[in-house]
């Protein structure tokens, strides 16, 4: 039999070699806490089973644009929380997005069936085209003139959107009916939704650990330094802004089609710049998981509250005032600002251990 001592753990054995050597539900336990991989693919697999467990339409309809607006704020935290350039603009994306699955599926004369969705990725490259001069001329200046810029340019848009006959002005676009079933005609909404979802975070996670993200976060800390350091300021800049709208103009496709017909107003709505934003800067700016749960909470009170109360627009109060607390109290968002507890939390019981120690001796 194997001795206690032997059953020390190694210092550098890996959580899978741990797991091998003892086949105990603590060591697979660990394992997933150990590895971002696996805990990503328990959560993905969870999501996966959640419209087959709850079926009511009333939750799968919050769990659509819980999904769309995490997608988006994630989209959004990749190039504005990776460089430090705050864009007011994205709604742009997203209205391209829904008008590129409009037009095309009235044009082409589509059924409104699953085949519909294979225009999202020609939604994104759209928007990818369109997110090229657009940051060429809005990138050239430094930050808080491109915040404007971006309003500008948002505006731009939602008046073209209004007044050039194709997209049909005022009068909007009616999309082909979805052919799908009563029972579960959220369900294909809310998978294109996670896919696209899944990718974004795959592709934003990507981005943090490249050398790309890297250059993302010098410009961010200094761009004169950056610059100076040899990083090809507008070109990193220019690339990360165009892969950013490609997850919204898909997020916008979905909408529409979920919808059903588009209007200039709704599609370029100037409220969605705003909301991702508060979405990203309350979960966590420039993180990961904070976008997607400040997304997750806020779009999901927003949908309650419009279900349940008379005034749908409490939300924006609500809203408003959430933010006042997160910037008074968690000013760098919810999730840095607890971790960074409790790394001093940590960093004193040490200090005190250490203290304690060298007085017994």
């Amino acid at each position: 039999m194997t001795s206690p001592l032997t059953r020390v753990r190694r210092p550098f054995a890996s959580a899978e070699q741990e797991a091998a050597g003892d086949p105990t539900p603590t060591a697979w336990i660990s394992l997933l806490v150990r590895r971002p991989l696996w805990r990503s693919v328990v959560l993905v697999l969870l999501l996966i089973l959640i419209p087959l467990v709850i079926t009511g339409a009333t939750f799968t309809t919050i769990a659509v644009y819980c999904l769309m607006y995490m997608g988006i704020a994630t989209a959004w935290n990749s190039f504005s929380g990776f460089s430090g350039y705050v864009s007011l603009g994205h709604a742009v994306f997203f209205g391209v997005g829904a008008y590129t699955m409009a037009l095309l599926s009235t044009h082409w004369n589509m059924s409104g069936g699953l085949s519909m969705f294979a225009l999202l990725p020609l939604a994104g490259v759209i928007a990818a085209l369109i997110a090229i001069p657009y940051g060429y001329v809005a990138l050239r200046t430094r930050r808080h003139t491109f915040v404007v810029i971006t309003i500008a340019f948002f505006f731009i848009f939602q008046l073209l959107a209004f007044n050039l006959s194709f997209t049909g002005g005022s009068a909007g676009v009616v999309l082909p009916n979805g052919q799908f079933s009563a029972a579960d005609y959220n369900d294909p909404f809310y998978y294109a939704c996670l896919v696209v979802l899944v990718l974004t975070v795959a592709v934003a996670a990507g981005i943090r650990r490249s050398r790309f993200g890297l250059q993302l976060f010098a410009i961010r800390d200094d761009e004169d330094r950056a610059r100076s350091l040899g990083v090809k300021v507008n070109r990193v800049k220019i690339t990360s802004f165009a892969v950013s709208a490609v997850p919204v103009a898909m997020m916008g496709a979905v909408w529409a089609f979920f919808i059903g017909q588009i209007y200039p107003q709704f599609a370029f709505n100037p409220a969605l710049d705003v909301t991702i934003a508060l979405m990203a800067f309350i979960g966590g700016f420039g993180t990961i998981i904070g976008p997607l749960l400040g997304a997750l909470v806020l779009e999901a009170l927003q949908r309650y509250l419009n279900l349940y109360l008379a005034n749908a627009d409490l939300y924006l109060v609500i809203y408003g005032l959430l933010f006042l607390v997160v910037i008074s109290f968690l000013p760098e968002g919810i999730l840095p600002s607890i971790a960074g507890r409790l790394r001093q939390r940590r960093l004193r019981s040490q200090n005190s251990t250490t203290v304690s120690t060298q007085e017994s001796r």
